[in-house]
């Protein structure tokens, strides 16, 4: 698959990381615990950004080490697999301090065009 053919996993990506982002804009922590919907909704985004990583290319991955490919699709992996393990406290972090910075490295890798 070549490099343009990757963009649609990281345009699955970033729509992922910026659909989780926004529907907890203006929430707390305590929100994602109480909203059964909310909670849901998130886990289910970051298995997407997840999975759409671990369809990009090992080639790919090797080109953009500034993505943590390894970390987004071991989270994946972690909250399939344990989904009835998932550890809040660490989807917050995630949310709060990891994705708004990744949005931006993956905006970087997006061109333009096709940018959503």
């Amino acid at each position: 698959m070549s490099q343009h053919d990757q963009t649609v996993y990281v345009r699955h990506m970033l729509d992922a990381a910026r659909k989780a982002v926004g529907y907890t804009l203006g929430k707390t922590k305590q929100d994602l615990l109480i909203n059964e919907l909310l909670s849901l909704a998130i886990v289910q985004l970051l298995q997407i950004l997840g999975e759409a990583a671990r369809r990009t290319s090992a080639e790919y991955r090797a080109t953009t080490p500034q993505i943590p490919w390894r970390q987004i699709i071991g989270t994946r992996d972690r909250l399939a697999h344990g989904y009835d393990q998932v550890n809040y406290d660490t989807v917050w972090t995630i949310l709060t301090d990891e994705l708004p910075p990744l949005i931006a490295k993956l905006e970087q890798l997006v061109p333009p065009e096709a940018a959503p």
